[in-house]
């Protein structure tokens, strides 16, 4: 089983890097590899909305992004680790999601969808914010739902966590460790997200 994380925070060591990391190593506990993309220190340009992909279902940027797309086809669970700015996913992770429009195109206009393949696409969404309030949590959730759909995960789970800013503040959280590694070793597992 192939398992792509995509982490989303530009802050090396911060909340976010260490959720993630506690969930691949769940995911290793299961005997399963990760491939992880720092999206912050890839080159991706926005999405320039030009609609060469509506006849294509490819995009006419060359940049990191033939990486991501080559790995989003091939991987049977996707992680999808950010903090939250402003009620939504970070910079890094939505210019990430944004470029995925040529999956859209191919997906609802060339009615060519990545298949889920054998063992049915899942993904994870992991999430840390400083606010309180889930506003944040459902306006990401909501974005990697539809860039979920678009690459053909079924379905995700979401691991979030509010009130936590001061980097490392994770630590102090009395469960977050053991539910991202929980979450981890789940994610692999046939029967459940």
């Amino acid at each position: 089983m192939k398992v792509t994380a995509f982490m989303g925070s530009p802050r090396k060591g911060g909340n976010t890097e260490l959720l993630l990391n506690e969930t691949i190593r769940g995911v290793e506990a299961s005997g399963c590899g990760v491939r992880t993309f720092n999206l912050n220190e890839m080159r991706i340009t926005p999405c320039q909305d030009c609609g060469s992909c509506e006849g294509t279902g490819c995009c006419v940027l060359a940049d990191d992004m033939s990486l991501v797309y080559e790995e989003i086809r091939s991987a049977d669970r996707i992680i999808v680790a950010s903090p939250i700015f402003f009620f939504a996913l970070s910079a890094q992770t939505k210019c990430m999601i944004d470029r995925c429009q040529s999956f859209w195109c191919e997906k609802y206009l060339l009615k060519r969808p990545i298949p889920e393949g054998e063992h049915r696409r899942k993904g994870l969404l992991i999430m840390v914010g400083g606010m309180k309030k889930e506003v944040g949590v459902q306006c990401g959730d909501a974005t990697a739902r539809a860039f979920f759909r678009t690459i053909s995960v079924g379905e995700h789970r979401v691991l979030s966590f509010l009130g936590v800013d001061a980097k490392g503040a994770i630590l102090q959280h009395p469960s977050a460790m053991r539910e991202a590694f929980e979450a981890g070793r789940d994610l692999t597992a046939l029967n459940s997200v």
